[in-house]
């Protein structure tokens, strides 16, 4: 029996599933594909990597491949073959890419050419099985195995509170909870067409926007990364019926639209007005960019919520009256709650944490017993947010830990970052904290502590550090201090530090 993704697919065989514009930077695969071709190709991925096993029984295979048609070819191979996909993120230095391979156990790594070099090497080290995306595929397809929905499908590494990122691990049955409760509020059907721009090592593009196209049998159009007149190129052609993005990118659109002549941004605004539905999540959405993106494309943004471990939770009406600020009601099969700090439920507009059940809640952090089990409560997740209900609406008010910044659509750790520069060797002591910003929600800042008649330059400063860490986690803006300002009992007071970045 295969997987519903699979056999919904067989549905679709002539229609095109993903499309790449010619153009498209690091892509060696351009034009149009097929369900027929993904399905073709997944399965000789998926023959390739059993490599005469008949099940790779939940092996992780790492992967790492520009978005495009071989992204998607390799994800649907790995899930084909009865193993765990981990993607991997092109923008990460090794010490980060190293990380996820080691800490997931990844048995294979499979890497686009131009990422040889960097893989190639780990795997080496490591003593891995290495493929190169380039390789030529077997013609003869093995008989894959029937891989059960109840089975781990994806491993996604987040930031906590607590230092690196952990393995967030979701099964089949559990993607497919998140995509039919989305597929179903925001009314999917095979004649959509998407534009996608978001990463693909992240919830938000892989389930909401690619998986939700391929599973309605739509269209998915891939750009292997996001450029702003490139994206409206592709709006002003008039034949998209979705996009969803993060506040920073429509920020960097409007930008690009206040550039552009008259004409032009009539013809992008007739673009977007064709669209019957644009969606902005994973960050905060500034009041002012909402209000100045409707000016500009008459769509009145439709933001939700959700995390990596959970999916979407909370959602905006499809058809209906939206609010400024919230993040709407409950999907479906979606159970939501707020407590207080006793895990008691709060009375109404009465601020509390946010707690779901769903069939799309995650199935463990990878190997990591122990913070699956403090993550729970009484069989709620607890996500560490605070919202507020009002007028049944859902306000999100922000994380409960100050050590969790949202920047760009991602959710970094101040602590993972403070561990790695103080391996700096001209710092002695270091505070990261979130800046509020209206463009990227929370800029991540350093307060630094200086070994003794030290100076330090932002620029070698942000050299240095991304060579360690991904390029989003790299603090914008660094603070010297003669010492960092504490309490009683010694523990930096961070809310004064981000004071400290707004004098």
């Amino acid at each position: 029996m295969n997987l519903p993704l699979i056999t919904r697919a067989e549905k679709h065989n002539e229609k095109i599933a993903i499309l790449v514009p010619r153009g498209c930077a690091n892509a060696t695969t351009v034009g149009a594909f097929t369900y027929g071709d993904l399905l073709y190709a997944s399965s000789q991925i998926a023959t390739n990597l059993l490599k005469n096993t008949e099940d790779l029984q939940e092996q992780r295979v790492a992967f790492l491949i520009p978005p495009g048609f071989e992204y998607v070819a390799t994800q649907w191979g790995i899930w084909r073959a009865g193993g765990i996909a981990v993607p991997l993120c092109i923008s990460h230095p090794r010490p980060e890419l190293e990380y996820v391979i080691t800490n997931s156990g990844a048995a294979i790594i499979v890497a686009h050419p131009n990422f040889e070099a960097i893989l190639r090497a780990i795997a080496t080290e490591q003593n891995l099985r290495f493929i190169l995306t380039s390789e030529t595929l077997p013609s003869d397809i093995a008989p894959l195995p029937d891989v059960d929905i109840t089975r781990r499908a994806l491993i996604l590494y987040t930031s906590g509170t607590t230092g690196k990122p952990k393995g967030v691990v979701t099964t089949h049955q559990n993607i497919q909870a998140q995509v039919t409760s989305l597929t179903t509020v925001w009314e999917w059907t095979s004649s959509d067409r998407i534009l996608h721009v978001l990463p693909l090592h992240h919830i938000h593009g892989i389930v909401n926007v690619l998986t939700c196209a391929l599973w309605a049998g739509a269209q998915c159009h891939l750009l292997s990364k996001f450029d702003a007149e490139i994206v409206w190129n592709r709006i002003c052609d008039g034949d998209l019926t979705l996009f969803m993005a993060v506040p920073t990118i429509y920020v960097k659109l409007i930008a690009a639209w206040e550039a552009a002549s008259s004409e032009r941004q009539k013809s992008m605004s007739a673009g977007c007005a064709k669209m019957r539905l644009m969606v902005s999540g994973s960050a905060a959405l500034p009041v002012q960019v909402l209000e100045k993106w409707q000016t500009i494309s008459g769509h009145f943004l439709l933001e939700r919520y959700g995390m990596t471990e959970i999916g979407m939770a909370l959602s905006n009406p499809l058809h209906g009256q939206r609010w400024s600020g919230y993040v709407g009601k409950p999907l479906p099969e979606v159970e939501v709650r707020l407590v207080d700090e006793n895990g008691e439920l709060v009375s109404t507009r009465t601020p509390g944490e946010i707690q779901v059940k769903s069939p799309g809640v995650f199935l463990e952090y990878w190997q990591n017993p122990q913070a699956t089990a403090k993550a729970f409560q009484d069989g709620w997740f607890c996500t560490g947010d605070t919202a507020v209900v009002e007028n049944g609406n859902y306000r999100i008010l922000g994380r409960m830990s100050v050590d969790i910044i949202k920047t760009g659509g991602y959710k970094v750790s101040a602590l993972e970052i403070e561990e790695v520069l103080r391996s700096h060797p001209d710092i002695q002591e270091c505070a990261v904290v979130g800046v509020a910003d209206i463009e990227w929600g929370e800029r991540v800042c350093a307060a630094l502590v200086l070994q003794s008649s030290q100076t330090l330059t932002l620029e070698s400063f942000r050299s240095w550090v991304k060579e360690r860490l991904a390029v989003y986690k790299v603090p914008t803006q660094i603070l010297t201090l003669e010492e960092l300002p504490r309490n009683a009992m010694g523990k930096v007071i961070k809310p004064t530090v981000v004071e400290l970045f707004r004098l």
